[in-house]
């Protein structure tokens, strides 16, 4: 049987801790190109559960799925030039089929705005036609430089939303309003707490006005971009001439938004939530939420049929059952669960069910628990609320724990050395500043925060000294 490998702590290698759980964790084997994934059942499970829970929301704002193109031909590309000098770095271009060049390069989706633009063009004539709520999920490809599974991958998974307004107050409070929801959906089914705001001129979207992202803080103290909305505006729209006929009849261009939330999801749960066991997945997400360790099975029939019933009871109750029915080790099958980040493992074995009871362990904390038979279904519901609540918890303390303010550069520095979230007065939109704070410190800048309110209402620019009432989050990010 295959053993499973060394996992290097957290606090000796981030990075190699990282590597080690996503390779025994059953998440992914790696594709034949450089920074490509084949998703295995454990990964792509919660991916399905993300798209299960999150189109039951976007549903609820009238959000209408669909599926565009993968390929995109230059000439459509080409006419937001703003768009594609952003993108250029990391798009793959088909210049031939077979031995045949082809007349125009073919891009391969970095992302969607222009082909959406002009499925809203064909559709869009009135103020009747709006708003224009549309979603899809979709695999794109951006040519990445440096990978690393789910962070930053040339191919990966994602849901892209877009729509179409009749005026730019709606347009921009969707778009505010679609950030809020990322930001619950990560605390109700990631467990993650995370910080809103906007990002600077220098960090937002090719092609947008506005670009609002929530952030995630990593047990190392990185920062991860989690999603992000976009106002739009009419840059887009003017440039593919999607317009409608207001209420005076006369013509005029709508206000767009986008926004995406992709499988780095899954990054943001390994190094939100995984310890020196692996793996921790929130319940809600998770594939599996309960393993049956089945212990001496082959000399005792009362294990597997205690087992049996457990199983059928738990997923009468809408509860993901596995049962390892291989003859590996009892001490393999508990590592690999708790490598997997399997919330709950319940262990049935002879010596218990003398007394009518089993061995419950919870993944989050590895607290174990000997339960009655009878009371098996009320323990893991609220089991598995428990788990979901205590990995927010953490999360959230340790985002209070690490956002620190500083009006001093000096200061600044030996904060972000220590991979800290810092809070800084600097001039508004100075893109020259924010490059140098990178340069000399790997630091960038990550939002302007919508919650935190800074120790004054007006400072002194850190690098400049000039008076500022604009205050930014920076930090070392993935």
């Amino acid at each position: 049987m295959k053993l499973i490998d060394k996992i290097t702590p957290i606090e000796e290698d981030f990075s190699k801790w990282f590597v080690d759980v996503v390779k025994n964790g059953n998440l992914i084997d790696y594709g034949p190109l450089k920074g490509t994934l084949i998703f295995k059942p454990n990964s792509y499970g919660i991916w399905e559960n993300i798209q299960k829970h999150f189109n039951k929301i976007i549903k609820k704002i009238n959000c209408e799925n669909v599926y565009l193109p993968l390929l995109i031909p230059q000439n459509l590309i080409a006419r937001e030039k703003k768009h594609i000098d952003g993108f250029a770095p990391e798009i793959a271009t088909i210049t031939k089929v077979g031995d045949k060049k082809l007349s125009e390069d073919i891009y391969i989706r970095p992302t969607s705005e222009v082909l959406f633009a002009q499925l809203f063009k064909s559709e869009i004539n009135s103020y009747n036609d709006l708003p224009k709520i549309y979603n899809q999920w979709a695999n794109v490809v951006r040519w990445e430089k440096t990978t690393n599974p789910f962070l930053r991958n040339s191919e990966f998974l994602w849901q892209e939303g877009h729509t179409s307004h009749s005026t730019e107050q709606e347009a921009l409070e969707f778009s505010k309003k679609i950030i809020q929801m990322y930001k619950d959906f990560y605390k109700n089914y990631l467990a993650l707490d995370v910080i809103v705001g906007r990002k600077t001129e220098n960090e937002k979207f090719p092609g947008a006005e506005i670009t609002w992202t929530i952030e995630a803080m990593m047990k190392d103290g990185k920062s991860l971009q989690a999603a992000t909305s976009h106002y739009l505006g009419q840059n887009f729209s003017k440039m593919f001439d999607v317009s409608f006929k207001n209420k005076d009849n006369k013509f005029e261009h709508v206000f767009q938004t986008s926004w995406g939330l992709s499988t780095r999801s899954i990054g943001a749960i390994i190094m939100g939530h995984g310890d020196n066991r692996g793996i921790v997945i929130p319940p809600k997400v998770a594939s599996i939420q309960v393993d049956l360790i089945e212990i001496m099975a082959n000399k005792d029939q009362r294990v597997s049929e205690v087992s049996e019933k457990i199983r059928s009871l738990l997923e009468n109750n809408n509860i993901t059952v596995r049962v390892d029915k291989t003859n590996k080790s009892v001490g393999f099958k508990v590592s690999q669960s708790e490598i997997e980040g399997v919330p709950i493992r319940i262990e049935i074995g002879p010596r218990d069910l003398e007394n009518n009871k089993v061995l419950i362990v919870r993944r989050d904390n590895i607290e174990k628990e000997y339960v009655e038979i009878d009371n098996i279904l009320e323990k893991v519901s609220f089991l598995l609320e428990d788990i979901h609540n205590n990995l927010y918890k953490q999360s959230k303390e340790r985002m209070q724990k690490n956002i620190v303010y500083t009006n001093s550069y000096e200061e600044f520095k030996t904060l972000i050395e220590k991979n800290k979230f810092v809070l800084v007065p600097i001039l508004k939109d100075d893109v020259k500043l924010e490059e140098k704070i990178k340069e000399e410190t790997f630091a960038t800048a990550r939002c302007i925060p919508w919650e935190i309110t800074p120790p004054k209402s007006n400072d002194i620019c850190i690098l400049t000294g000039k008076e500022t009432s604009y205050f930014v989050i920076f930090a070392k990010s993935y």
